[in-house]
């Protein structure tokens, strides 16, 4: 059985594997675009805080405030779930915690569109794997070739370090989805990412404090921190687990190569990193693979 089979197995106390709501195959689409600009926007905010926080204290400033503000607004129940459940939310949010603290990492030695460029694999990879189709082998060779001119044909221009960081949070991401679309059929609503947001948060409380302390306590910092959290967790990852529930995990994951393009808008406007001729191009073909291996999936489903 493949992870997203398993991630799609039958769910206990009737939540409905796909919501009901109109706009058909737009609906899910539009979320994860939606959700693809505010994450990708929030990051770019991330790395301007860094200087006052560093990579580690944003993560947690970013993961505590979105758990308080979830935890707040969905006011979740923690009786009546069994170990499996429980299993579920300490993996999704094992994978939260891992995947920011990761690109964050990575965000901080080299460019955004960059980083998540590399990040995106991870979901590309899970998406042929998951599909089982070989035409989307086609569509994730095309993708490593972009990757491959991002890196100027051997990485020399990326920091190795960030790149390692990068690709581990693909990894994390790919993880993500999985448990992601897993605790959106076994909890109501958004209250499976309340939870392990909070999980999330508490792992990642003792990196962020060791590394800034006191810092974290300033108010323009805890300010910009929650703006952080609302752009890059609250709203990203409610819309996600909204899609999750209306598309299949492969589509998903395929969908996520859009955002390279997106970091490196956001990396432009709110960071002033220019692209070169060859980024583009790198990133142009990750885009490709991603149209194409949606259009694959679509035909034959």
């Amino acid at each position: 059985m493949t992870p997203v089979a398993t991630a799609t197995a039958a769910e206990p106390r009737g939540v409905p594997v796909r919501d009901k709501a109109p706009g058909g195959r737009l609906g899910p689409v539009a979320l994860v675009v939606t959700s693809g600009l505010s994450v990708q926007f929030g990051a770019a905010v991330a790395v301007l805080l860094m200087p006052r926080a560093g990579a580690l204290g944003v993560v947690t400033l970013r993961l505590v405030l979105a758990a308080v503000v979830l935890l707040a607004v969905c006011r979740p129940r923690v009786r009546g779930y069994g170990r499996a459940d429980w299993g579920t939310i300490v993996a999704f949010g094992t994978a939260m915690a891992g995947m920011n603290v990761l690109i964050y990492q990575s965000s901080s030695r080299i460019p955004l569109g960059a980083a998540v460029t590399l990040e995106v694999l991870g979901p590309l990879i899970l998406s042929v794997v998951a599909s089982r189709r070989w035409t989307n082998l086609l569509w994730a060779g095309l993708a490593l070739v972009g990757v491959v001119l991002l890196g100027g044909g051997g990485f020399d221009r990326l920091d190795p370090l960030g790149a390692a960081f990068a690709l581990g949070a693909g990894g994390m991401w790919a993880a993500y989805i999985v448990f992601g679309a897993r605790t959106g059929r076994r909890f109501p609503q958004a209250d499976g990412l309340a939870l392990a947001m909070a999980f999330g948060a508490v792992l990642s409380l003792p990196l962020g404090i060791a590394e800034a302390g006191g810092r974290l306590l300033v108010p323009s910092t805890l300010a910009l921190g929650l703006a952080v959290a609302l752009m890059s967790s609250v709203l990203p990852y409610t819309l996600e687990l909204l899609a999750l529930r209306r598309m299949p995990a492969p589509t998903f994951a395929i969908l996520m190569s859009l955002e390279p393009a997106v970091a490196a808008l956001a990396g432009f406007l709110v960071l002033s990193q220019a692209l070169s001729t060859t980024d583009a191009l790198a990133i142009t073909l990750v885009i490709a693979a991603s149209i194409g291996a949606v259009r694959t999936t679509r035909a034959k489903g």
